[in-house]
């Protein structure tokens, strides 16, 4: 086994990986070849163009390098499904859209073996709540008598 010499986490858009910054710099401080990393994740990751990325890239003390990408994260899935671009800068007071519980459900799902959750989908659920306050979304209520 390989002795990890760092471990860089960063989010990078699938299929888009190019020596620019963020990227490059990180790479390139520790002697990695950044092109080779960049053939590398565009052809993992071709089937998520455009698609911001969590990525977490382990280099080894020869230099060489292996990534694991993670799920989208919660809030940028939240930001496609309700077509936003960025939170509200004042989440208690201006609401910027709602979602209801399925759809929390389903990222749930779709999230929870990055989550810290121990995999218990209440918890996962809560987390994406959380998420919800903080960028200014409400849960739709689902109650049929309002």
């Amino acid at each position: 086994m390989k002795k990890i010499l760092k471990i860089i986490k960063l989010n990078i858009k699938g299929g888009l990986a190019n020596p620019s910054p963020p990227l490059g710099p990180s790479l390139g401080a520790i002697g990695v070849n950044i092109m080779d990393f960049c053939k590398f994740f565009n052809d993992r990751t071709k089937d998520k163009i455009n698609e911001l990325l969590p990525v977490n890239i382990y280099v080894y003390v020869d230099k060489t390098f292996d990534f694991k990408i993670k799920k989208q994260t919660v809030k940028d899935k939240i930001f496609k499904l309700l077509n936003i671009n960025k939170g509200s800068n004042e989440p208690n007071k201006k609401k910027i859209g709602e979602i209801s519980l399925n759809e929390i459900y389903k990222i749930a799902k779709y999230k929870i073996s990055d989550l810290n959750c121990f995999n218990n989908i209440k918890s996962a659920v809560s987390m994406i709540i959380g998420t919800l306050k903080s960028i200014g979304v409400t849960i739709k209520n689902n109650d049929k008598n309002n």
